[in-house]
């Protein structure tokens, strides 16, 4: 699923927020799988900008002054592209 996305978007730019570097300023372009739901009761929608702080089994990721952690199985499901 996410990969059939990744094909409809740049290819250079499309990745999921796991796979995203720490420090990287990033911008969501859609929340896809079982828990998007859940992601977005979080706060985060698509065009959103965030930061990925920390990289880890959980991520810290900066959005709209707050952080927010995020576990593997969720940041897999968040498409991202670089700023």
């Amino acid at each position: 699923m996410i990969a059939d996305l990744a094909q409809d978007l740049k290819a250079d730019s499309a990745m999921t927020l796991s796979q995203a570097s720490a420090g990287c300023q990033l911008r969501i372009r859609q929340l896809a799988g079982p828990e998007c739901k859940r992601l977005r009761e979080m706060g985060f929608c698509e065009e959103m900008q965030i930061c990925k702080l920390s990289n880890g089994r959980n991520m810290i990721c900066s959005a709209c002054g707050t952080r927010l952690a995020v576990n593997r199985k969720l940041g897999d499901q968040v498409l991202v592209e670089m700023c």
